[in-house]
């Protein structure tokens, strides 16, 4: 079962002074950073958006870390991430991006675009950041 949207992703210029105007303009708290540009806020009802550096090419092929926003990513119950991959995987309208990764966490991805090209991608989280 999807249970609603875990997070949106917004890649920045400066990925720091972005997140901190957030932080500062609405109220957000920092909930996770990752030392290298990375960072998840959290409004006061639990959204997050991740706010990540963007490459310095434009005309780069990872366009998953050109300026703006970029991706939705979806929560998913572990049994649901499990359910779930196989039939976007087998719906030939669905285009993988990145297959599953699963951290030593247990955090694990899978990355698509949907039926209209938007970038999603699944997320279970074992320990959710809110």
């Amino acid at each position: 079962m999807v249970y609603g949207i875990e997070h949106t992703a917004i890649v920045a210029k400066d990925s720091k002074t972005l997140t901190d105007w957030y932080v500062d303009t609405f109220g957000c708290r920092i909930v996770y950073d990752n030392g290298k540009g990375t960072y998840f806020t959290a409004f006061e009802n639990g959204d997050m958006f991740e706010i990540i550096s963007a490459t310095e090419d434009k005309c780069c092929e990872d366009l998953e870390k050109l300026q703006g926003i970029r991706h939705i990513a979806l929560a998913v119950t572990s049994e649901a991430f499990d359910e779930l991959v196989p039939v976007l995987k087998a719906d030939a309208r669905v285009t993988e991006v990145h297959d599953v990764s699963e951290n030593d966490k247990g955090l694990k991805t899978y990355w698509f675009r949907d039926i209209e090209g938007n970038f999603m991608h699944l997320i279970y989280r074992p320990t959710p950041l809110v």
